[in-house]
């Protein structure tokens, strides 16, 4: 990869006298006039009229970033009309951030974006989703945000939650090559019918207008069962897993290569559902009775997750990843680069525990378009998956199947507590403060003052604040730190 082992020139940036700030870096063709890509970090200004402060960053899909403020507001910017972003996703055409109209006056505290849909949780557990059609379960929408409209009108419902569902009888947790023909070849002849495949569908979507509702949905609350509250969401390439506070996992969206974990090559699930990462019976009362000193048993798997519940959620392209409780990591979905950690190129169509971190406590997972990132408790990095931009970290371009553990000399004595991917890149927070971005530079994503890969973790350092939390949108990164008093 160009530029490796290069170190990153400090970057020295006036911080303005608030409480939490947000800085921005890489593609979001809507921040400046031009359209040039942000190299280098970048203050994000939020207008007095709004608040006076950041909650939280939440990413953002192709070309377009979303931050919560300190009143539970969800505030957009950067997309443009001719990014490929609808003005229903996006929210804001521009470089001024200004609030998602979302039909709800409660606060949010979680959101997250994929490819072309977003997803929002409020304070009360409820969820609002939209964007790109495909990805938005049934439910009600209300109104044209670009008009402020609260009209409510209910949503077409769909005869079928599950369609194109496989015999049960072909379920399995490995990929077989008589329940989707596309892959009966791995390699190159099986990611380039893939490619084209989404190439073919995105090229549809982003040729229509952005008030073309076949191709996107105006905002949605998710229909959840009674009593269901979710903590916490996260956006993949076209599905979305939700988190609940009793530690259960619903899905929704494409399934296909099985980064729904429903045992199967679901191609759409319109309602969500959820997902068997630990057994149901062990939710509530019966936990103890069902199961021993926490371990669970994993349906389809010849040992036993640790774990009582779900604790992290995290949508890569088309794969998933969740931690349990106990720290065990499970995988699902699409395995050609090795991104469900496996030690093969099969897709998971069920949750399955990474093995080779057994014994392992991850506090934390983060997934990309190919790749898949954790933190265990002793604040090391372990990544796994694709890496030809040099996204894992690992110092060169190979691809790994198991998970690796990052020995790099920059991060000696160092603790990571916060991870994040993008596309094709990658960044963390350590416990110290400091900030290390490395994978794909095309757009100036790892802020390091220049569009060179690094395939090593290179920092990146900003004065006058300190870090908090960190997201890599597709092209571009958001920072939330505390300024300096």
């Amino acid at each position: 990869m160009n530029g490796e082992g290069k170190k990153s020139d400090e970057l020295k940036m006036e911080v303005v006298n608030r409480e939490r700030v947000v800085f921005m870096w890489g593609y979001l063709p809507g921040a400046l006039p031009q359209r040039a890509p942000l190299v280098s970090p970048v203050l994000v200004r939020i207008p007095d009229s709004i608040d006076h402060s950041w909650t939280d960053v939440c990413g953002g899909g192709c070309g377009f970033a979303m931050a919560i403020s300190d009143s539970g507001k969800l505030i957009t910017w950067g997309s443009t009309d001719d990014s490929g972003q609808s003005y229903v996703t996006s929210g804001k055409h521009g470089e001024i951030p200004e609030p998602f109209p979302l039909p709800t006056e409660a606060s949010l505290v979680k959101a997250a974006a994929g490819w072309a849909h977003c997803v929002a949780v409020t304070e009360n557990g409820e969820v609002y989703t939209w964007g790109w059609k495909e990805c938005i379960p049934s439910g009600k929408v209300f109104g044209d945000p670009s008009t402020g409209t609260s009209l409510e009108k209910d949503v077409f419902e769909r005869q079928n939650s599950l369609t194109e569902q496989v015999s049960p009888h072909s379920q399995s947790s490995r990929s077989s090559g008589e329940t989707f023909s596309a892959t009966n070849t791995k390699g190159v002849g099986e990611e380039s019918t893939k490619r084209r495949r989404i190439s073919s569908t995105k090229q549809s979507a982003e040729s229509s207008s952005s008030g073309d509702e076949t191709v996107s949905a105006l905002p949605c609350l998710v229909a959840l069962n009674p009593g269901v509250r979710i903590v916490t969401v996260a956006a993949g390439g076209r599905h979305t897993l939700a988190l609940s506070d009793i530690g259960q996992v619903w899905g929704w969206g494409y399934g296909g290569e099985g980064q729904l974990g429903l045992g199967s090559r679901i191609r759409m699930v319109s309602s969500p559902h959820p997902v068997p990462c630990i057994e149901l019976s062990s939710f509530g009362k019966d936990s103890v009775a069902a199961c021993s000193r926490g371990s669970l048993c994993s349906e389809g798997q010849g040992f036993r997750v640790p774990g009582n519940y779900v604790k992290g959620i995290a949508c890569g392209g088309r794969h998933s990843a969740v931690i349990t409780d106990a720290g065990a990591v499970l995988t699902f979905g699409w395995g050609l680069y090795g991104q469900c950690g496996q030690g093969s190129t099969d897709d998971e169509l069920s949750p399955t525990s990474v093995s080779s971190l057994l014994g392992i406590k991850i506090v934390s997972v983060a997934a990309g378009l190919w790749h898949t990132v954790c933190i265990s408790a002793d604040g090391d990095v372990y990544a796994f998956g694709g890496n030809q931009f040099g996204q894992l970290g690992t110092g060169g371009d190979q691809a790994e199947t198991l998970p690796r553990l990052l020995e790099d000399p920059s991060l000696e004595n160092s603790h990571v507590k916060v991870a994040s991917c993008g596309a094709r890149h990658s960044a963390i927070i350590t416990e110290d403060g400091k900030i290390f971005c490395w994978g794909w530079n095309k757009y100036g994503q790892l802020g390091l003052g220049d569009v060179i890969d690094r395939s090593t973790p290179s920092q990146v350092t900003i004065e006058g604040c300190r870090p908090k939390n960190i997201v890599c949108g597709w092209w571009h990164t958001l920072l939330l730190a505390e300024s300096a008093s």
